[in-house]
């Protein structure tokens, strides 16, 4: 579901979007944007997306449009803010050049192409990748390997487990080598502090040799325990972390998957409907030519045909700019071309079996998972912080030679238990304490908050696969009943009974059931995508 609310004040027109930005409802909003433009309402045009949770790619064609006309995009989160960078960098905003200014720069810029050397177009296609051809579950798992998100989400991991190691290390033995060797000369009134009744005044010079082996290990140290144990319980977050992203990933790139097969499914319909449209335009030419149609007919047929070429023409730059979204997902090459293997798939309806819903959500989603290790490891820091009053026992020493030179040198050694009970922290110990205690209390919130979520995510997702089913059948349908009235109204336009309007009539009834059928597989894809990514199922979904 989407949600627009215009607001128009004097020189300014705010659009609020709140929704899913996909399919029918970017359409829904291009079409609103396009009336208030009609209306001379949109000079000053700002797009409010910070109430938008997803975007697809046809949402992302019609922000693109809005941005290129002037419209400012106004973005909250990071997925959204990104997309809007992305638009940014691809479709830079009207400049105000005049129309003959931009004429001249086309036909400039197709004389330049025409004066190029063959040799360079020889060149450029010597350059020509083969076409990558991908399934759905080849892209995602392209992705998880390349995608630079779930990169980056691998070296955190990496990073707070070598500071699980450096917290372990605390615990374990500690050795060092020393070595050093010095001469020293003394004035013996600066040592002492005033003049000294001695006929020298200096002592030295003389040397002073050591080295050799120290250690050092903690016997009982209840703090640095704990905190050894709450950098494995940040580990833990950390993986989940990852696993957050990885789902977030395989989301992404199902969705532009998805999208390229819609599109892809455009291209279809739309060749399907050219051929359709030239056939009934050369029967309208025969009946013309033998006297039994009219050139109005022949000329109503015209008009289908260019209206269907020109629907052709647009669902491939879909097709294209689908491609390159996901290309981008995958981290690829700018010259690497994409072919998707899963086109018929669209057309399928596969069933995803939610088991126990929101008990299974609870026990999968990572970011539940993540934030009680995080709860874990805050626990830890506040029995860390209230047992630093306890006392420390640490061991240490030395073997080593000592001597007035190298020669002289004869072997020492040092021993020692080192024994600390703090007295007086000055209230430090309390306060360390009681921010751990408002740290595990906030995180107990953000579990409760994480909960309430993840439950209104798998209610809606249920119920969005539900409906997208439905309408899946009723366009199916649709589409058949489409088919049976232009072959009627065919038949009936060669048999003399009715002009071609009925024709006309039926072929756009046909283009509008197959848009309605089209969207309603995406709807129902992209629903069961989202019950996947609600139950924590994403991954092993699709790319397993």
């Amino acid at each position: 579901m989407l949600k627009i609310t215009a607001q128009f004040e004097p020189g300014q027109a705010t659009f609020k979007v709140e929704g899913k930005l996909v399919g029918q409802w970017a359409g829904e909003l291009e079409r609103k944007w396009r009336e208030a433009q009609g209306g001379g309402q949109t000079q000053n045009l700002v797009m409010d997306l910070t109430g938008v949770t997803f975007i697809d790619a046809e949402g992302k064609r019609v922000l693109s449009r809005i941005y290129q006309a002037g419209g400012k995009l106004r973005a909250q989160d990071c997925m959204t803010k990104r997309l809007v960078e992305e638009i940014s960098k691809e479709a830079p905003p009207s400049s105000g050049m005049p129309p003959a200014s931009r004429e001249t720069k086309k036909i400039v810029g197709a004389l330049l192409l025409l004066i190029l050397p063959f040799g360079a177009g020889r060149k450029a296609n010597a350059a020509a990748k083969p076409p990558l051809q991908l399934s759905l579950r080849q892209a995602v798992q392209l992705a998880l390997r390349q995608n630079p998100e779930a990169q980056i989400a691998n070296l955190t991991l990496a990073e707070s487990e070598q500071d699980q190691k450096i917290a372990r290390s605390g615990l374990l033995p500690q050795a060092t080598l020393d070595t050093f060797d010095e001469v020293q000369r003394f004035n013996i009134k600066a040592f002492a502090g005033g003049a000294f009744p001695l006929p020298f005044e200096h002592v030295g010079p003389f040397q002073v040799f050591q080295s050799g082996p120290r250690f050092s290990m903690p016997i009982f140290d209840l703090s640095l325990l704990r905190k050894w144990q709450a950098a494995q319980h940040s580990v833990q977050a950390s993986q989940q972390d990852a696993a957050t992203v990885r789902e977030q990933t395989v989301l992404l790139v199902v969705s532009q998957y998805l999208a390229g097969l819609r599109a892809a499914a455009n291209v279809r319909a739309s060749q399907a409907r050219v051929a359709l449209a030239r056939a009934l335009y050369q029967q309208a030419r025969d009946l013309q030519t033998h006297g039994v149609g009219t050139e109005l007919d022949t000329l109503r047929a015209n008009v289908q045909l260019q209206n269907e070429l020109q629907r052709r023409i647009a669902a491939e730059t879909d097709l294209r700019t689908s491609l390159y979204g996901l290309a981008r997902l995958l981290n690829l090459g700018p010259r690497q071309p994409i072919v998707l293997k899963n086109e018929m798939s669209f057309f399928e309806t596969p069933s995803f079996n939610a088991g126990s819903t929101l008990a299974a959500a609870f026990a999968s989603r990572p970011e539940l998972k993540a934030i009680e290790a995080r709860e874990r490891a805050a626990e830890s820091e506040e029995k860390a912080a209230g047992e630093a009053r306890w006392p420390t026992v640490n061991v240490g020493g030395g073997w080593e030679y000592q001597g007035l030179s190298v020669a002289s040198a004869i072997p020492a050694y040092t021993y020692q238990v080192n024994v600390q009970f703090p007295l007086i922290s000055s209230g430090r110990i309390r306060a360390e304490r009681a921010k751990a205690h408002l740290a595990l209390r906030a995180l107990q919130e953000q579990d409760q908050d994480i909960r309430a979520r993840i439950a209104l995510e798998v209610k809606t997702a249920l119920a969005d696969l539900e409906s997208a089913k439905h309408q899946v059948e009723v366009a199916n349908l649709g589409v058949k009943l489409a088919n049976q009235e232009v072959a009627e109204a065919r038949d009936r336009f060669a048999a003399g009974v009715a002009n071609d309007i009925e024709v006309v009539t039926a072929q756009d009834e046909l283009a509008r059931a197959n848009d309605n059928q089209i969207g309603a597989l995406y709807q129902y894809n992209e629903s069961r995508a989202e019950l996947a990514r609600a139950m924590g199922k994403m991954e092993d979904l699709y790319s397993k």
